[in-house]
């Protein structure tokens, strides 16, 4: 795998008017990397994208992909990336052989290598059977593995997906995520955004961005490692979740509390303060089923991140 930056941006900007929507942001994709875009809703993400794939103009900085100039090359950009949004963008009335075709009209392909293109895609996607099946007809997963492969048909070097498996049942989204990773290790670069700390763990880097601007960066051990070389997560199941969550938010031994799950999530200074924790759970009648600690999460430290801004 070639070890060039597929993606680089460097103090990339973009404004509306007075409001800054993207600050300052600065990272390098790899070629053949998945790399996760994390943040919460309105913190960048999109806009940062859309300027990314030649859409909107940068106010400031620079960014260049798949070796073009995002403000100078906007068509040359778009005519080496694949794009797939959220929000299904295909044709509903048109059917799933249709619509392919019409992207592959798109894209250039024409005739035996079009054909060739369109039957690969849909062996990929699983949608062989499909082929007559109006886009309007398929189920969510469907629909969106048919979005990628119209994404994918000109086989462009890099691929950007924003927020694709919103709404998608845990099975599709597991054969969604294993089609990205084969993409991957064939040398197509990936950028992708998206609120499942689940599919974040199988990003070989992450950047998380909030209110415009990137707070964390790395593979996902690292910011894992980070956050567990400096503070204690500890795990905590009771039957009164909710009055546990009350009481340990009082409590100064404990930084931040959170739900996870059917259990809280406290992260503390060291571990040392377990006893003091459970102790003030007994004291409110609580019975405390476990309380030990675990290593922390994507989950946690993207909470954690967001939880410091906010105090900030």
């Amino acid at each position: 795998m070639d070890q060039g930056p597929a993606i680089e941006v460097s103090d990339l900007t973009k404004r509306f008017g007075r409001f800054v929507a993207v600050d300052r942001v600065s990272f390098r994709v790899m070629r053949g990397q998945v790399f996760g875009f994390l943040g919460p809703n309105g913190s960048g993400k999109s806009t940062t994208i859309r300027m990314l794939c030649g859409i909107l103009s940068p106010s400031a900085g620079q960014g260049r992909v798949a070796g073009f100039d995002i403000a100078r090359e906007p068509e040359q950009v778009r005519q080496h990336i694949g794009y797939m949004s959220q929000r299904f963008s295909l044709y509903e009335e048109l059917t799933v052989q249709e619509n392919l075709d019409f992207f592959a009209g798109v894209y250039g392909l024409w005739g035996a290598r079009a054909a060739g293109r369109r039957d690969e895609m849909l062996a990929i996607g699983g949608l062989t059977g499909q082929r007559g099946v109006l886009a309007r007809d398929l189920p969510t997963g469907q629909r969106q593995r048919l979005a990628l492969a119209a994404a994918i048909l000109h086989q462009p070097p890099v691929l950007f997906l924003d927020e694709p498996t919103a709404g998608v049942d845990p099975i599709s989204r597991r054969e969604f995520w294993d089609l990205i990773r084969a993409m991957a290790a064939e040398g197509t670069t990936v950028l992708v955004t998206t609120h499942y700390m689940d599919e974040a763990e199988h990003c070989h880097a992450l950047a998380f961005i909030h209110q415009g601007r990137l707070i964390a960066s790395g593979p996902p051990a690292e910011l894992k490692a980070a956050r567990r070389g400096c503070l204690a997560e500890v795990e905590v199941e009771t039957a009164t979740l909710l009055r546990a969550l009350q009481v340990l938010q009082r409590q100064p031994q404990a930084r931040e509390t959170a739900m996870f799950g059917a259990a809280l999530h406290v992260t503390v200074d060291r571990p040392e303060v377990l006893p003091v924790l459970r102790a003030a759970l007994v004291a409110e009648g609580i019975a405390v089923e476990r309380l030990e600690p675990v290593v922390p999460s994507l989950e946690d430290v993207f909470v954690s991140l967001m939880a410091r801004e906010v105090a900030a």
